[in-house]
């Protein structure tokens, strides 16, 4: 990181050196309160997604508004989060390894920790590794509800639950949580009937699961899921008691493509790259922000109200071009910022070491604050 070009709260955002990772904090209050709002009216706990934003700032900000805590997916997520003072976290994913398990195991003495678990072997691996450090842990059973990615078939649920419980307290360090339930594939559906047909499905599938678990006669205290492009048409079914939408806070390109769902809040652009022209041809512009800096696995990002389409240029640089309907738009000058929103806001965050957070809007507003991204780089 080039510490001397580090924005300061009070710089106009024009001095923002580029590109830089930009946060419309306006912007993101209106989406996290929207969210939090819609989960309470709805009778629902929100977990949101720290995959997402990486960050313990927003996190903070995530369970001051009514968030009961936060997902990750990697173990590295959970200890870089934890270490900078979030301290009740979901591990929404499954972990095989043996010193991964212990890590995770040793994270459990720390805070208020749980995991997912989708085979017996993963069970009694991880009630292993939390006996030898004396730790408890939630643990949910995750079940394939239509992704085909991880998950156990929704018959087997209450099998697996059946082991989870083997191991409860005082004797174990296992306590059965619930079901994990969360069809990632929906999400991009960009229909809204589409994305509300797979939710019925992945409902049922979930309804089997707790069927499954009270045939073994355990009680299934929770189902957790769902997510930015489905927890309207999830909440609508009953069977979801917690939302792990992340998304919805930053609002990428790809999920705002998206056909909006009928009674959901719709949320706003609030992360950008800001980039500058460098370079300018007869009928293209060329800014400096390429790959490296924003993800490219959902496609391209939107150029923000301007009439110019953007087209991969490598590692560094962004190529613009005119749309071919654009009628009264030009190129940007030399020189001139040109503001991009990301088409996954994910591994974008992933590529950055801090957000730039700006109030008042991007055109005329102020650096509030420089937050790093803790988690940055945590994929282990």
């Amino acid at each position: 990181m080039n510490v001397a070009s580090a924005p300061r709260p009070g710089d106009p955002v024009e001095s923002i050196d580029t590109p830089a990772l930009v946060v419309d904090l306006d912007a993101m209050e209106r989406n996290l309160q929207a969210m939090a709002e819609f989960a309470r009216s709805h009778g629902v706990r929100l977990r949101p997604h720290a995959k997402m934003h990486k960050s313990a700032t927003i996190a903070r900000l995530q369970i001051a508004a009514g968030a009961a805590g936060v997902c990750v997916q990697k173990t590295s997520e959970a200890e870089a989060l934890a270490a900078a003072g979030i301290d009740d976290i979901y591990i929404s994913n499954e972990v095989i390894d043996a010193a991964k398990l212990a890590r995770v195991a040793a994270l459990a003495a720390k805070i208020r920790l749980a995991i997912a678990v989708d085979s017996v072997e993963g069970v009694e691996r991880l009630a292993a590794a939390v006996a030898a450090a004396g730790s408890v842990i939630d643990v949910f059973v995750e079940v394939d509800v239509g992704h085909g990615r991880c998950g156990a078939p929704a018959a087997a649920a209450g099998q697996l639950a059946q082991r989870v419980v083997s191991h409860a307290p005082p004797e174990g360090g296992l306590r059965f949580a619930g079901v994990q339930a969360y069809h990632g594939a929906a999400q991009h559906l960009r229909g809204g009937e589409e994305r509300e047909a797979a939710s019925q499905h992945a409902a049922s599938l979930a309804r089997a699961a707790q069927a499954s678990i009270g045939a073994a006669g355990i009680a299934c205290p929770l189902v957790t899921g769902a997510g930015t492009g489905t927890f309207g048409f999830d909440v609508a079914s009953g069977v979801w008691g917690e939302l792990q939408a992340g998304s919805y806070l930053f609002m990428d390109r790809d999920y705002a493509d998206n056909a909006a769902a009928p009674g959901a809040p719709r949320f706003e652009h609030a992360l950008f790259v800001k980039s500058r022209v460098m370079s300018r041809g007869a009928a293209h512009a060329v800014v400096d922000a390429g790959h490296k800096s924003h993800a490219l696995d959902s496609g391209p990002p939107r150029v923000w109200q301007r009439e110019l389409a953007y087209a991969n240029g490598g590692d560094e640089h962004g190529i613009l071009r005119l749309h071919a309907d654009a009628s009264r738009a030009s190129l940007p000058a030399l020189g001139e910022t040109v503001w991009l929103v990301p088409g996954h806001c994910d591994p974008t965050v992933n590529l950055h070491d801090r957000y730039v957070v700006v109030r008042g809007g991007l055109a005329g507003g102020v650096v509030a604050a420089v937050w790093p991204i803790e988690a940055r780089g945590c994929v282990s």
